[in-house]
């Protein structure tokens, strides 16, 4: 009952819960429900491919408008070539890029899930930001360990 796991999901559940993290919350109950009723054979499948289904409704979502007819072509072409426009285009590569190489990273250090969560929870709690996803935070968890790397050679 009280196993490391348990103990680990239990912290997040209350923390997701503390900070009104429904992601967070939803997240651990579920994850505990899976461990609870021995089915935890889903986890391998969740691992494997829980990221690739929580892109896909993130891309379902952001489509929508587009399936309902509310996003002209003329106002994406307009928008495209907007300063903005373009600015978004460069956005949306460096994001993906960063975020590719936070996926590598997580995937050699798991461990750092747990403080990805942490770290998102104060962000919620203290300046009231919205936790999109792990990804993004990797991400920046990555920019911010190369930075970290580059400034500690340039020190020495």
């Amino acid at each position: 009952m009280f196993s490391t796991e348990n103990v680990g999901l239990l912290v997040l559940l209350v923390l997701g819960l503390w900070a009104r993290s429904n992601l967070v919350a939803s997240s651990a109950a579920i994850l505990l429900a899976i461990r609870f009723t021995r089915m935890t054979f889903l986890f391998p499948l969740l691992e494997k491919r829980g990221v690739e289904l929580g892109l896909l409704f993130l891309t379902l979502a952001m489509l929508v408008p587009f399936a309902m007819g509310q996003v002209q072509i003329r106002s994406i072409l307009h928008t495209l070539w907007s300063v903005p426009g373009i600015l978004a285009v460069v956005g949306g590569a460096v994001a993906t890029n960063l975020n590719g190489r936070g996926l590598s990273m997580l995937a050699t250090h798991n461990e750092l899930m747990v403080s990805l969560i942490v770290g998102s929870i104060l962000g919620i709690v203290i300046w009231g930001g919205i936790p999109v996803g792990p990804l993004m935070a990797a991400g920046v968890t990555y920019v911010l360990l190369e930075f970290f790397k580059w400034g500690w050679h340039w020190w020495r």
